[in-house]
């Protein structure tokens, strides 16, 4: 029997893509080249740029570097080009308008062109140019947006939930923002959480990152 692969995808490619995630994790910002990306859809130097400051608003620095500062930005273009957290799944025939303008030629949705658009027509003009408390508050709406009661599916939680995944599997975010013990301790079912405890970095996704 005859399988179909989406237009432009394959699982070899998938696989493929894969690979070069897990070279990239943990990398800095530089080291993430362009030549991973397929030509016709490597990012822009501004895109770069855009996804790297979103990233820091997300996870901003404090006593350790931000998403920013260790490659989350670069990390979250390329995990979207090669279909992680279903990045490309095709868009629904009745996709909007608003979404299908944004679509690859395999018909899935181009979050990095989607996010630059959407955030530089919440700051009728160009995202970049404001200033960093403003920047937060326009991801700080868009987040609501996106999380709002009823809303299910939403192109932000792609993109936030990679942002995730590239800082809290990079060096400083898996073993200096979150806390590292190679042997398990006394398993206690109730702890007290304040507001210092850190998350262990082989459960971190059980944080809640509001």
């Amino acid at each position: 029997m005859e399988t179909t692969q989406p237009q432009g995808w394959s699982r070899r490619a998938f696989l493929n893509g894969a690979a070069l995630l897990a070279t990239a994790v943990g990398l800095p910002l530089a080291a993430v080249r362009l030549d991973l990306f397929d030509p016709e859809e490597a990012p822009i130097e501004r895109q770069r740029v855009l996804m790297r400051t979103v990233s820091q608003i997300v996870i901003p620095a404090t006593q350790t570097p931000g998403a920013g500062d260790v490659g989350a930005g670069d990390f979250v273009l390329l995990a979207l080009a090669h279909g992680l957290e279903k990045s490309r799944t095709p868009l629904p025939d009745d996709a909007p308008q608003k979404l299908a303008r944004f679509a690859r030629k395999d018909k899935s949705l181009d979050q990095a062109r989607w996010l630059e658009s959407d955030l530089d027509s919440r700051a009728n003009g160009d995202f970049l140019e404001l200033p960093t408390d403003r920047q937060a508050a326009l991801v700080a709406a868009l987040d609501t947006e996106a999380y709002a009661e009823g809303v299910r599916k939403h192109p932000w939680r792609t993109i936030k939930a990679l942002i995730l995944t590239g800082y809290y599997t990079s060096e400083p975010g898996g073993s200096s923002e979150l806390r590292y013990e190679l042997v398990p301790g006394t398993y206690v079912p109730d702890v007290p959480v304040t507001q210092q405890t850190r998350a262990y970095s082989s459960d971190w996704t059980a944080v809640d990152f509001g």
